[in-house]
């Protein structure tokens, strides 16, 4: 081994140089890395970058090259990242103060003007945390407490992303999606005024349905007894006998029948009131 090194020690040499150079020439790009290559200072190209419609694996990612000590490879995530919000207070239209937590989804989709304008992913989310926080309170702001709870609360999230996505482009992002976790009162005094506020209404909502119940009842009892008062009416002027024979018919079981003996009449036979027993 002496006698090949002594021999070959300068093929070995330079061949370990070579290697070194190669080495520090070729650096490999992953599916999950965008590659921008910064050439004195400056972002000379772009590898891997994302786009829509390339198929997983076919992306551009793999061995690429670079001038050693001349360029510098930066590498930038191709994934969708999360921007968490903490808890944050929020005062509403109807000045309701809400503990809000949200987050969005985004993706860097300029490479070159996210690393001239924040540096790194990190610095990204630092940049656009306090973006998120400005927009939601704007929005929500103009928003009532009961509309978060509804439908409402879609297109308030829609415009919140819509706004913070502009900002985003400008860091070279693209905002995919904003979503609030939690909406809540604080704990204490607001959330038990709130919860008192909210039984009242709606204890007022029910007696206004009761009492426009009560209204209905008795516009159709109205009706219905001027209904039933004409149709005896009609019926009397047909034929008074018989009217006369039907009222009684219903007096009697009212008295007797209905009654179940309850009632005690003490009457002389020849007494108007039995007038349809006797024939008259």
């Amino acid at each position: 081994m002496q006698n090949v090194w002594n021999q070959y020690r300068l093929v070995i040499m330079l061949a370990g140089v070579l290697l070194v150079g190669l080495a520090s020439t070729l650096f490999v790009t992953p599916e999950t890395k965008q590659a921008v290559v910064i050439r004195t200072g400056e972002p000379h190209s772009i590898v891997n970058i994302y786009t829509p419609d390339d198929p997983f694996g076919q992306t551009g990612a793999g061995f690429w090259w670079r001038i050693p000590f001349v360029d510098r490879v930066q590498m930038v995530e191709r994934r969708v990242l999360d921007l968490d919000m903490g808890d944050q207070q929020v005062l509403t239209s109807d000045q309701q103060r809400l503990q809000v937590n949200a987050f969005a989804r985004f993706r860097i989709i300029q490479p070159v003007t996210m690393v001239e304008r924040a540096g790194d992913e990190q610095r990204l989310v630092s940049q656009l945390s306090p973006i998120l926080t400005s927009v939601l309170r704007q929005e929500l702001g103009r928003r009532t407490f009961a509309s978060l709870l509804t439908a409402e609360r879609g297109n308030a999230m829609t415009n919140i992303r819509d706004k913070l996505d502009a900002q985003a482009r400008e860091y070279g992002a693209q905002i995919i999606d904003v979503r609030i976790k939690a909406a809540d009162l604080p704990e204490g005094t607001p959330l038990d005024a709130a919860f008192t506020r909210m039984i009242s209404d709606r204890q007022e909502q029910a007696e206004t349905i009761r009492a426009q119940g009560r209204k209905n009842a008795q516009i159709i009892r109205a009706e219905a007894d001027a209904d039933a008062a004409k149709t005896y009416a009609d019926a009397y002027g047909k034929d008074p006998q018989f009217y006369d024979f039907y009222r009684a018919m219903q007096s009697y079981r009212a008295t007797f029948i209905d009654g179940q003996g309850s009632s005690s009449l003490v009457l002389d036979a020849d007494n108007e009131y039995f007038n349809q027993f006797n024939g008259q």
